[in-house]
């Protein structure tokens, strides 16, 4: 074997171990609702809000299920963050995943969030949504469920008042 080669195949050996380990390090430490954790990234803490989708906040009629459908999901999990930005309130805004599985997909999927079409143009994501309507899954057991976008504005006005 010529040197160029050994020495490809040991750079390419040492790159897959130190990304391997960076993955292995990163843990959800908190969940605050359906699409938004507190992420322990080696020194770095960070809030993550998932992108695609947006969940039923806390006080809101199904948000402590859908927390805990999160929770249950990625506990003892191995996570992986891919972060594509940085929202107003200085979140980082990204995507989620607990053993391999895409968090906002199962999240839509279960009816435990609602697919965010207003940020996004995930179709696959739009169809999974239709689809837990249609079985009535999670928050779709409601006949009218709140949109948290709704829900948010509705008590901001009642709190101005």
């Amino acid at each position: 074997m010529n040197r160029f080669f050994i020495t490809f195949i040991l750079a390419l050996a040492i790159l897959v171990f130190f990304s391997y380990r960076a993955h292995a390090a990163v843990e959800m430490d908190y969940v605050y609702d359906g699409d938004t954790v507190k992420i322990i990234d080696g020194k770095q803490v960070y809030k993550l809000r998932l992108t695609h989708i947006d969940a039923p906040e806390r006080n809101q009629t199904y948000g402590k299920k859908s927390r805990r459908a999160l929770i249950k999901l990625c506990t003892g999990a191995i996570i992986k963050v891919n972060i594509v930005g940085t929202d107003k309130y200085q979140r980082k805004l990204g995507s989620l995943s607990c053993n391999e599985q895409d968090v906002a997909s199962f999240m839509v999927q279960h009816g435990h969030a609602w697919f965010n079409d207003r940020y996004s143009s995930d179709i696959a994501l739009a169809l999974k949504e239709r689809a837990a309507r249609e079985k009535k899954l999670g928050l779709w057991q409601d006949n009218k469920p709140i949109a948290p976008w709704v829900w948010r504005r509705l008590n901001k006005q009642q709190r101005a008042s």
